[in-house]
């Protein structure tokens, strides 16, 4: 029976990570401990064959898929729907001063209603991130595909995956450099692993 193996990996850390919500906006590279996290992943999967990776155009995604692609012979391919959310006029503040608005207890208690000023709904950030990945799995069919995105992105996915109505998407936890996967078969698609930071290879293909 045909599998196609999703490894949906969220970016290490920044330092901006837990404190600012960075978007969009160009020039965040990895910090100390997400290069170490990064070159982790790559041996925390080392018994996994991996057949292609995508990422997010920005840096931190890029930084944390290289070296996975490294490890396996391949290049990091970059796809633009695998983006983080543009959130428009609230991209690159700190999260502090977010919490004070009047918006954000809607993005915490009913986050379907939510359109970013300038930027994006949640609810369109999660159909391309299933149009992205449903598209990839159909072209890499029977493969294992490595997905690098961002936290909200990916939690969007995921309670799509889950059946979980998207205003419960806040319930799921994707930490830096975590790997959550799904298998895509003629059954249907099966999440196996969420946010997981150990060596998960043999659990999965093995």
């Amino acid at each position: 029976m045909t599998m196609t193996l999703l490894l949906l990996i969220r970016h290490g850390m920044t330092d901006a990570t837990g404190h600012r919500l960075s978007g969009r906006a160009p020039g965040l590279h990895l910090n100390a401990i997400g290069r170490t996290q990064s070159e982790e992943l790559a041996g925390r999967l080392e018994d996994l064959k991996i057949d292609v990776v995508y990422s997010s155009p920005l840096e931190r995604c890029r930084e944390t898929a290289a070296p996975l692609a490294a490890a396996n012979g391949l290049r990091v391919r970059q796809r633009s729907k695998l983006a983080e959310v543009d959130y428009g006029e609230w991209t690159n503040r700190s999260l502090r001063q977010l919490s004070r608005t009047k918006l954000w207890a809607t993005v915490q208690g009913s986050p379907s209603t939510v359109r970013f000023p300038s930027g994006e709904s949640l609810l369109e950030v999660q159909q391309r991130m299933i149009a992205e990945t449903e598209g990839l799995a159909a072209e890499h069919a029977d493969s294992t595909i490595a997905l690098f995105s961002h936290g909200d992105p990916l939690r969007l996915l995921l309670a799509h995956y889950l059946g979980l109505h998207v205003d419960l998407f806040q319930r799921l936890v994707v930490s830096p450099a975590s790997v959550s996967a799904v298998a895509i078969s003629p059954h249907g698609p099966r999440v196996l692993r969420m946010n997981d930071d150990g060596p998960i290879g043999r659990k999965l293909r093995g």
